[in-house]
């Protein structure tokens, strides 16, 4: 969107004055929509106007200010510059007061007219810019961070107020609850969207290479250091640096940590030279950090310095009307990337996801939607809480495939073994595991049983 693409709505109810101006502005290159009836302007002019509005004052059945002022119930913001002639200058005044962008008087100089105009278009253009923003960010938390409970509602909104500062966050959330997501969502709706996210997890770096992880090293800076490297506060420069299980870094990490918090800088492994990075942190833990600084396990500083902002993640079992929304996602999800029948639980079963306590939260609901989805799943799976690895998922859908194609060819064990290409021993060791058989016919609605 550049301001030559948008419009001037042009409303006036001289004739003469109307088509001469809306002929030197489509001169200069704008494009004029012209009314000589506002009541005519106001049908036709909506909240999403890409342009701007110029109108007479003095009309008859509509004066310039009540169109003003309608236009304005409809779209606040919209610029209305306002013609006037020289003895309505104490009306155009008061109508300044009341939202008008701009007056210019009569008879007017049509460059100055022009010259308004554009600034006019340049501020309506950021404004359109900016709603469009912001509903795409909306669109987008919605999609990635879903629910409809008050409580997730209240965490997108104040994700959407945080995007727009520079401020460092730290996440608060169980185990499965979604921190990662929460800090991806954080950088997308920023003004970091187009610069890294880099993510680590400090839990899951040996700690004699953390510092080497997060400052970067010089060749030669220890044994095995054979080249330099760039560590992951540099990378993230000008973008966002999550930092997970932020409680497993270790003291003296966490000292250097803080330095380059305070100061934008920092020194590779080996190396005296000060590197100027831009760094937004976002950091994330399952327990108190505050309780953990009063144990000497964490700098409190440090925990002052990240927690400018802090945000807790809801754990699933307390948001209970989000679970089957949830469940139902990721369900579709599954039976997309993997081609399989889509079908949904009886009641019994939503009974017990509904009941379930979800100690791995947003992860383990996941995990159990996929097995529903692949058909490896028993009715009082849900209540246990198992969590199937990958090969119980293989297995899952190896099943699937094999009963399919057995409903296909309507028992045929040949056409089976042709299309999946599996020997005649294969097929029945597989049938076997699976519990197939090939006199089980298909049912009416199409499932093998």
């Amino acid at each position: 969107m550049t301001v030559d693409t948008l419009k001037i709505a042009m409303v006036d109810d001289d004739p003469a004055v109307l088509e001469a101006t809306t002929q030197w502005l489509e001169l200069s290159g704008l494009t004029v929509n012209a009314w000589s009836d506002p009541a005519k302007a106001l049908l036709e002019i909506d909240d999403q106007y890409p342009g701007v509005v110029v109108s007479d004052i003095r009309m008859p059945n509509m004066d310039g200010l009540s169109f003003m002022d309608a236009l304005h119930k409809k779209s606040p913001q919209l610029p209305v510059i306002l013609l006037t002639g020289q003895g309505d200058i104490p009306m155009a005044v008061d109508a300044m007061r009341r939202g008008a962008w701009d007056f210019i008087e009569k008879p007017f100089d049509p460059e100055r007219l022009e010259e308004v105009i554009r600034r006019a278009l340049m501020t309506r253009q950021l404004q359109l810019e900016n709603a469009a923003l912001k509903e795409q960010t909306e669109d987008s938390l919605a999609r990635i961070l879903m629910g409809n409970s008050g409580s997730i509602q209240q965490l997108r909104h104040h994700i959407r107020r945080l995007a727009c500062t520079q401020t460092h966050v730290l996440i608060r959330g169980e185990t499965g609850a979604g921190k990662e997501v929460v800090a991806r969502c954080i950088h997308e709706a920023s003004t970091r969207r187009e610069k890294p996210f880099v993510a680590i997890n400090c839990g899951a770096l040996a700690k004699d290479l953390i510092e080497s992880e997060l400052f970067g090293h010089q060749k030669g800076a220890f044994t095995g250091a054979i080249e330099k490297r760039e560590g992951k506060l540099e990378l993230a420069s000008g973008g966002t640096l999550f930092l997970d299980e932020i409680e497993s870094m270790p003291m003296d990490a966490q000292i250097k940590l803080l330095r380059v918090i305070q100061e934008q800088q920092l020194e590779r492994v080996g190396s005296n030279t000060l590197i100027q990075v831009d760094l937004r942190i976002v950091a994330a833990t399952k327990v108190d950090l505050l309780e953990l600084s009063a144990k000497g396990a964490f700098r409190e500083d440090l925990y002052y310095r990240l927690a400018i902002a802090e945000l807790s993640i809801p754990p699933l079992r307390d948001r209970k009307e989000d679970i089957m929304l949830l469940f139902r996602h990721f369900v579709r999800q599954t039976c997309d990337v993997h081609g399989v029948e889509l079908h949904e639980p009886d009641s019994a079963y939503v009974r017990q996801l509904l009941q379930n306590v979800w100690r791995g939260n947003v992860r383990e609901l996941r995990n159990v939607a996929m097995r529903f989805a692949l058909g490896l799943y028993h009715q009082d799976e849900v209540a246990q809480g198992e969590e199937g690895g990958l090969a119980d998922l293989v297995a899952a859908y190896e099943r699937i495939l094999i009963s399919q194609s057995l409903v296909r060819h309507q028992g045929n064990i040949q056409a089976v073994m042709d299309e999946l290409k599996l020997p005649r021993r294969t097929l029945n060791q597989k049938m076997l595991r699976h519990g197939l058989r090939r006199e089980a016919v298909c049912s009416d609605d199409g499932s093998f049983s």
